[in-house]
């Protein structure tokens, strides 16, 4: 068997492929500004790609093997714990993300007026912050997911799975 006749993990890869790519065209249509082709490389965003490839997996696994199958209550298993977490921990990891963020940025605005204040002698430049370098600490505002981009992955991954199913048998 090759690694092509394999169902199961083609669909899961499959399914992550699919809900990165529609990211974009998605939050371009609904939010308008907050629209970055970076979306389709990230880790938040409608749908889950965790959510997705874990359904994905599920399914096929149950359309291959039946639904009663061992592989399928280790699969469930997985996926429950993986959406719970996108949609819990890694979510209020996000939302930690955006507050340190803000007082990362907070920080360098009271730095950058109290040296406009200091006069400078030109022999010797004040450096406190390299603005270039601490922008690299700021934590991604999309770590996670809301209830509904998890229901979307998975819906995602179950269509997507379900349609796969009929391309190989």
């Amino acid at each position: 068997m090759t690694i092509f006749e394999n169902y199961p993990l083609i669909a899961a890869l499959s399914s992550i492929l699919f809900a990165q790519f529609v990211k974009f065209p998605i939050a371009f249509f609904t939010r308008k500004k907050g629209a970055h082709l970076s979306l389709m490389t990230s880790t938040g965003g409608m749908p889950s790609s965790h959510s997705a490839a874990v359904t994905s997996l599920i399914t096929a696994l149950g359309l291959e093997y039946g639904f009663a199958s061992p592989l399928v209550a280790i699969a469930t298993t997985f996926g429950v714990i993986v959406m719970f977490d996108a949609m819990a921990v890694r979510r209020q990891s996000g939302e930690q993300g955006i507050l340190l963020s803000q007082l990362f940025e907070e920080q360098l605005r009271d730095e950058s007026t109290k040296l406009s204040e200091i006069e400078i002698d030109d022999d010797e430049p004040i450096q406190l912050f390299n603005t270039e370098e601490n922008k690299k600490l700021i934590i991604k505002k999309y770590l996670g997911h809301k209830p509904v981009e998890v229901f979307g992955g998975a819906m995602t991954g179950i269509v997507i799975a379900l349609l796969l199913r009929f391309l190989y048998f």
